[in-house]
């Protein structure tokens, strides 16, 4: 999961240099954030690669104690793929952008094959499998 998560970052990276012209291998990056601002996300999905879609808490209640194999930060970042079960991620980065869109308490958006709907009471994003979370500051939970 950790090579995973540090070929996301790359590739990210790689795609904010990038000339305009190769820029095409780009499908979808979009970073939202609750009206709060408590909780954003990045979508991507980059040409030959699965979507994924990671959302960062600020500020948890009751943090989990981080692994052993996690020399990074945990606890605060969650990340969903197409098929699999939420995770929480160890990471090092974040994916908070001070332009991301707002997604208004209430609304529900598409993201590839991800659905997400903000409420007050947190954010609740699945994908087509079925998987996903439900995340705020008090509770977090995946499935």
């Amino acid at each position: 999961m950790l090579a995973r998560l540090l070929a996301l970052v790359t590739a990210i990276a790689a795609v904010l240099v990038l000339p305009v012209a190769t820029a095409g291998a780009v499908t979808g990056l979009d970073a939202f954030t609750t009206p709060s601002r408590h909780i954003a996300c990045m979508y991507q999905h980059l040409a030959g690669n699965a979507p994924d879609l990671r959302c960062d808490v600020d500020g948890i209640a009751h943090p989990p104690k981080r692994p052993a194999s996690c020399e990074l930060d945990y606890g605060s970042a969650f990340g969903l793929s197409r098929n699999g079960r939420a995770q929480r991620l160890c990471v090092g980065d974040t994916v908070r952008d001070p332009k991301a869109k707002i997604l208004a308490y209430g609304a529900t958006r598409t993201y590839g094959p991800f659905t997400c709907t903000s409420r007050r009471t947190g954010l609740r994003c699945t994908s087509r499998a079925g998987h996903g979370f439900v995340l705020s500051r008090e509770r977090q939970k995946l499935f």
